[in-house]
C-alpha cells in the first residue's frame, strides 16, 4: 500500500501546479493537473513534444467523464467495466479544458484509472490528471520505473514513491474511439 505523505506530497506539486512522475494502472507517466494551461504545456516542454500530439486525462470514476465531455454514449459504461485491461476512449467535443490539451479536433482520450494510487490521487484533487508517459517524445515509453530517464526525473516536482521497485514489464492502454453510427474503432 502506498504511504499516505507520498500521496499528499503528489496532491500539494499538482495543486500548485506542478509536474509529477507517477505509476498509472499501465506504464510510468508525466503528470499535472489537466485543466491547469500552463501546467500541460509544461509537460509538451518536459517530454519536448512540438507535434502537440494528445495526451490522455485519468479520471476516478465515470461520472467524472461527463465534465469533460459534451456527449458520453451510453455504452462507455458496459465498455469500461467490462474491459479485461486498462482502456482509453477518444471522446470529441472536449469541454473544460486547456485548447493545447484537446488539440485542433476538439477531442480527449480519458481513462478511468484502475490504479489505487491514482484513484486517490484524483479523488483528493477532484478533477483528472494528464497521462503522458514518462519518457522523451519519439522514445520507447518506460515499462519499469529504472528505464525513466534521469533529465525527466529531474523536470519534475515530485516522483511518486509507491512502486518504484517493481518488475513487472508494464504496457500501454488499449485505445478506441465510437463512430458516428456506434462502431467501436481500435486505434491501439
Amino acid at each position: 500500500m502506498y504511504k499516505p505523505d507520498d500521496l499528499s506530497n503528489a496532491y500539494n506539486a499538482i495543486k500548485k501546479g506542478g509536474i509529477i512522475i507517477y505509476p498509472t494502472d499501465t506504464i510510468w507517466g508525466i503528470g499535472c493537473d489537466a485543466t491547469n494551461a500552463e501546467a500541460v504545456e509544461r509537460v509538451y516542454s518536459i517530454k519536448d513534444r512540438n507535434d502537440r500530439k494528445q495526451m490522455l486525462i485519468l479520471v476516478d470514476r465515470i461520472e467524472m467523464i461527463h465534465s469533460y465531455v459534451e456527449y458520453v454514449p451510453n455504452i462507455t459504461r458496459t465498455f469500461i467495466e467490462s474491459a479485461d485491461k486498462p482502456l482509453s476512449i477518444i471522446f470529441p467535443n472536449a469541454m473544460n479544458l486547456p485548447v493545447s490539451l484537446v488539440g485542433k479536433e476538439n477531442t480527449i482520450g480519458i481513462r478511468v484509472v484502475r490504479e489505487d494510487f491514482c484513484r486517490a490521487l484524483i479523488e483528493k484533487l477532484g478533477k483528472p490528471i494528464v497521462s503522458t508517459s514518462a519518457n522523451m517524445s519519439g522514445d520507447p515509453y518506460p515499462a519499469r520505473f529504472e528505464q525513466i530517464l534521469e533529465k525527466i526525473k529531474e523536470s519534475a516536482d515530485y516522483v511518486v514513491k509507491w512502486r518504484q521497485d517493481e518488475n513487472k514489464h508494464a504496457a500501454p492502454s488499449e485505445i478506441i474511439k465510437f463512430s458516428e453510427k456506434g462502431e467501436i474503432i481500435k486505434i491501439r
